[in-house]
């Protein structure tokens, strides 16, 4: 008798695991990672450009800070912005890289500060109708440096650092569709540097 209730007691027991398995629904698949949108060659030009620096803040752009001329995120790794006069020359979506010369000009200018934020840059927003062959870098809020001003450190925001530059080249290194922006320089600068292995 026992040997019988513990075969039927061990056969309760087998069909519910078994049936408890099979209606255990399989693990999700994973995700595959999106493709990466690849840099399209672009014909290289140098353009003499002033630089400029500003932050996604109303008081430097309009009421809408977070969203560019082009409908891009307002990124302060990778946007800029064009003045209009240069819009023809370096249209939504062209990718830059700012090359100084060994003539820096302007009163304020504080490339050496700033240059390690700048990187590769894309163009996706505009600047006010007043200003004229400049690109205006797009900077964090807690991008700080200091700044030596009469005897004293003070600790500033890039973009007031940067100020005004001349003597800088924009270099054009290739174009990506706005939609498509990386969202860090490392990615920005290893789709160049792909793009450029291509050539």
């Amino acid at each position: 008798m026992s040997i019988a209730m513990t075969a039927l007691t061990g056969f309760f027991v087998w069909s519910s695991v078994a049936s408890s398995s099979v209606l255990t629904s399989p693990p999700a698949p994973m995700a595959l990672p999106e493709p990466v949108a690849p840099l399209t060659a672009a014909p290289s030009k140098s353009i003499p450009v002033r630089v400029t620096g500003y932050n996604a803040v109303p008081e430097q752009t309009d009421s809408d800070p977070f969203i560019t001329a082009s409908g891009a995120f307002s990124n302060p790794e990778v946007v800029a912005a064009v003045s209009r006069d240069l819009r023809g020359a370096l249209p939504f979506g062209t990718v830059i890289a700012l090359e100084a010369s060994d003539n820096l000009t302007g009163q304020y200018c504080g490339w050496e500060l700033v240059e390690h934020f700048v990187g590769y840059r894309v163009i996706a927003d505009t600047m006010n109708a007043r200003h004229v062959e400049r690109v205006d870098i797009l900077f964090a809020e807690d991008a700080m440096v200091n700044v030596r001003v009469d005897g004293t450190v003070k600790n500033v925001n890039a973009a007031r650092a940067l100020a005004s530059c001349g003597g800088i080249k924009a270099r054009v290194v290739g174009k990506i569709d706005i939609k498509d922006i990386p969202d860090t320089q490392a990615e920005l600068a290893m789709r160049v540097q792909e793009t450029l292995a291509a050539k």
